[in-house]
C-alpha cells in the first residue's frame, strides 16, 4: 500500500539563501553610503577651496582699492583734472556716431527731422558707457514729437525728456523746433565711427 505524503507539512527550507540576500543588500547599501560620503567630502573640499579663493580675491580688491585711494589723495588738483580728462578721452574714443545715428533713425517718425545734436558728457556707469545728448528736432506735428519721445523711452536705448519748444514761422507754414535732453545707452557696445560722421556730428546736422 502506497502512503500519501503531505508535502505541506514539510515545506522546503533553505536557510542559506536569505542570509546571502541580506548580505548582498547590506553590501550594496554600504557601497552606496561610501560613494555618497566620498562625493560629499569632495564637494565639501571644493567648497572650502572656493571660499578661500573668494576671500583672497576680496582681500586683493580691498588692497587695490586702498592703493587707488592713496594715489588719488597724493595727486595735486591739476593732476586730478588731467586724470578726469584722460578718462573722458578714453570714453570719447569709444563713442560710435554711426551707431548713434542708426539708433536715432529707428525711433524718429517720418514727420520729424533732426536739426541739431551735441554731446554734453560721456561717462561710464558700471561697465557700460553712457552719453548725455542735447538733441533738437523740427516738426509741424506736436503729437509726432510725443510719439518719438515714447519710442525713445520704450527702446531701452534712449531716455528722453522734452526741454523746450520754439515756434518758427515761414511764409508757407508754421512749425516748431523741440529741444530734448537724452541719456543714450547703446546695446551691445559701441561701433567704430568714421571720421566723416564725427565731423558732421560736431558741426551739427541739418533737418
Amino acid at each position: 500500500m502506497i502512503s500519501k505524503i503531505n508535502l505541506s507539512s514539510k515545506p522546503f527550507r533553505n536557510r542559506t539563501l536569505p542570509y546571502l540576500i541580506s548580505l548582498l543588500m547590506l553590501a550594496v547599501a554600504v557601497s552606496g553610503a561610501v560613494i555618497c560620503f566620498s562625493k560629499w567630502r569632495d564637494a565639501n573640499e571644493q567648497s572650502k577651496l572656493v571660499q578661500v579663493d573668494l576671500q583672497a580675491m576680496q582681500t586683493n580688491l580691498g588692497e587695490l582699492k586702498n592703493k587707488g585711494e592713496a594715489v588719488q589723495q597724493q595727486l595735486t588738483p591739476n593732476q586730478r583734472t588731467l586724470l578726469i580728462a584722460a578718462n573722458k578721452l578714453v570714453a570719447n574714443k569709444s563713442f560710435g556716431w554711426s551707431r548713434l545715428f542708426a539708433d536715432l533713425e529707428s525711433v524718429l517718425p517720418g514727420s520729424v527731422s533732426a536739426s541739431r545734436i551735441s554731446v554734453e558728457n560721456i561717462y561710464k556707469d558700471g561697465d557700460r558707457i553712457k552719453a548725455e545728448l542735447d538733441f533738437s528736432v523740427l516738426s509741424y506735428n506736436y503729437q509726432a514729437v510725443m510719439q518719438m519721445i515714447d519710442n525713445m523711452n520704450n527702446s531701452g536705448v534712449f531716455r528722453a525728456e522734452l526741454r523746450g519748444q520754439d515756434r518758427q514761422k515761414t511764409e508757407s507754414a508754421v512749425y516748431s523746433e523741440y529741444t530734448l535732453h537724452i541719456i543714450y545707452t547703446p546695446v551691445g557696445g559701441w561701433s567704430p565711427a568714421p571720421q566723416t560722421d564725427v565731423a558732421q556730428a560736431q558741426g551739427g546736422t541739418n533737418p
